[in-house]
């Protein structure tokens, strides 16, 4: 029997992690349930034991049963009948065990049916279901769709929408783009009116490429307000399946993640409840929820990288070539080594970013509860806004080495790798949705930029700097030391010339090097723990200070007037 939290040591650190007691404090608030609800914790200990209780459940069920479908779900996938998607039979399965486990609802109140685990806990669980099938996290992460009606709805929809979830594991979508609005989401042009004969909203118009689209409750961004054709015009909205207002046009046929029905939607006379306030759709609640979703990507990406890494090692060991298994030779283990440590830094940027979103996130919950302390404002507004940069950091970095060791892990495998005799085929397709989706590689770039440029990449470095470290790890201070010292000239150099299209030209150059910083430190905090960890940092290191020598050097070398050669293209 396998078992994806058991096995993997990473969980029980980050679970163990100094903020973890601030964490479950604040979530439990001061451990107030245990008087309402038999399975609530007493205690910081108790809560943690329950947290390790629940993902080994799920650690079971992503080993034993969606780990074995995934094979059989990418080659049958769903499909439409009579205008509603029909999941493919293992789809099914690994729903209804997850289901019977009563796993649905995991980070909800328990006021709801839910089990109260913090985030960190649900960004574990997105990250095993990704391990056993990357498209069917797409149906279980959803989740964050009712993460976000706790968060803004009416106690009146809560009652509603978050007990099917809870209770009943109604699963969710997200209904946001459209044929004539991907990434441009204030071109949504889906329409939502006021009925006083029905006293309702009803919804009518097109979404198209939505994950999970026939899911029972829908998250719907539309246009409520006549007249209108930007963001100011957008409000969001809830719709519930059982209305049967909504036909399934067609699922997308795609290149990975199939078992993750991708959907065409007709909404006709569909009705709806208003989500918080009017014109407040884009600019607050969508925003939101893109968050949290590239929050699930990191997770959807880590989760990926440990599927592929696995596979890659298991093959270097059996495959045997000139009388020594493969992982012998020079090549193949430097390959599986920096394989290891892109995922070892994708995990410590993970679980950083989802304690910074965690905290801010539970200041926020409870400021609606009671008056914040001075000293809770002011961590409030630190802990959103390292989340406000992390977070399209995370996404960049984690989906961008999602695709490196997957097609790494292919490399190993040679032209077996190629066939579907071995599951890298199918990683190597899911894993190329993961720098396009939920934003892409580049408009995370977009989203992180400002963090370059106003100095809240760089503060946090120098809080990292400051930290002790282990000695088996201190030479590797002085590198990223160095390279901090680089960075900073850079970013100097490039914000100095006062012109904004050349700080987007080399944007990308100055996020990345952010990045390989900032996992480097993440990791030598780990050192301490675990002499993988320790190997990882040396390796990730070395290699990042290579990377950010290199974009050092372009940047130093660059002008405004350089741009003029690419600008060439639009006319070639």
């Amino acid at each position: 029997m396998a078992n994806f939290f058991l096995d993997n040591k990473d969980f029980l650190y980050h679970l163990s992690h100094p903020l973890m007691k601030k964490i479950v404090e604040m979530r439990e608030r001061g451990f107030a349930d245990k008087d309402k609800y038999d399975y609530a914790p007493i205690d910081h200990e108790d809560a943690i034991e329950n947290y390790k209780q629940v993902l080994t459940i799920l650690g079971e069920i992503c080993g034993d049963i969606i780990a074995l479908n995934a094979e059989s779900v990418d080659h049958e996938g769903p499909k439409v009948v009579n205008d509603r998607v029909v999941y493919a039979a293992g789809t099914q399965e690994n729903h209804d065990a997850l289901a019977k486990a009563g796993l649905y609802g995991i980070s909800l109140p328990r006021q709801y049916g839910g089990l109260n685990c913090p985030l960190t806990c649900f960004v574990m669980s997105n990250e095993m279901v990704s391990r056993a099938d990357v498209g069917f996290e797409n149906i279980w992460g959803l989740q964050d769709c009712a993460e976000t009606l706790n968060e803004f709805a009416s106690e009146e929809i809560k009652q509603e929408y978050l007990t099917k979830v809870c209770m009943e594991a109604a699963t969710c979508a997200m209904d946001l783009t459209e044929p004539d609005a991907g990434s441009d989401l204030q071109a949504v042009m889906l329409k939502a009116h006021w009925d006083e004969e029905q006293q309702t909203w009803l919804l009518n118009g097109v979404k198209r490429f939505i994950t999970n689209g026939d899911g029972e409750i829908s998250l719907v961004l539309a246009r409520s307000e006549e007249g209108t054709t930007d963001a100011r015009g957008l409000s969001m909205f809830v719709y519930d399946k059982k209305h049967s207002a909504t036909k399934v046009r067609r699922i997308e046929n795609k290149m990975g993640i199939k078992g993750s029905p991708t959907c065409e939607l007709v909404f006709t006379n569909a009705p709806a409840k208003l989500v918080g306030d009017r014109k407040m759709g884009l600019i607050k609640y969508v925003m939101a929820l893109m968050n949290a979703a590239r929050l699930g990507i990191g997770a959807q990406s880590t989760g990926l990288s440990e599927a592929a890494y696995r596979e890659a090692l298991k093959y270097a060991n059996e495959r045997k070539q000139f009388g020594k298994a493969i992982i012998e030779f020079p090549a193949v283990y430097e390959l599986l080594a920096n394989m290891r440590a892109k995922l070892h830094a994708s995990r410590a940027m993970l679980y950083e970013t989802t304690r910074f979103v965690e905290i801010y996130k539970t200041y926020e919950a409870i400021a609606k509860e009671r008056k914040l302390e001075p000293e809770e404002r002011a961590e409030l507004k630190a802990y959103s806004k390292l989340a406000d940069g992390f977070t399209p950091l995370l996404k960049l970095m984690t989906s961008e080495y999602c695709n490196q060791v997957a097609y790494d892990s292919l490399q190993i495998h040679g032209g077996s790798g190629y066939m579907k005799d071995y599951p890298i085929e199918r990683l190597y397709r899911d894993a190329r949705i993961t720098n396009i989706y939920e934003g892409t590689t580049q408009l995370q770039v977009v989203a992180a930029i400002r963090h370059v440029t106003t100095g809240t990449f760089l503060a946090k470095m120098k809080e990292y700097e400051a930290m002790e470290y282990c000695p088996e790890v201190s030479h590797l201070q002085k590198l990223q030391s160095e390279i901090i010292e680089k960075y900073s000239k850079a970013v100097e150099a490039v914000t100095s010339k006062n012109d904004n299209e050349y700080i987007d030209f080399h944007a990308r150059r100055l996020v990345e090097m952010a990045g390989h910083i900032i996992l480097g430190y993440l990791l030598m905090i780990q050192a301490a723990e675990d002499d993988n960890y320790r190997l990882s940092a040396e390796i990730y290191v070395k290699t990042s200070v290579a990377e950010v020598e290199k974009s050092y050097k372009y940047i130093m070398d660059s002008d405004p007037e350089d741009m003029d050669a690419f600008k060439m293209i639009k006319n070639a």
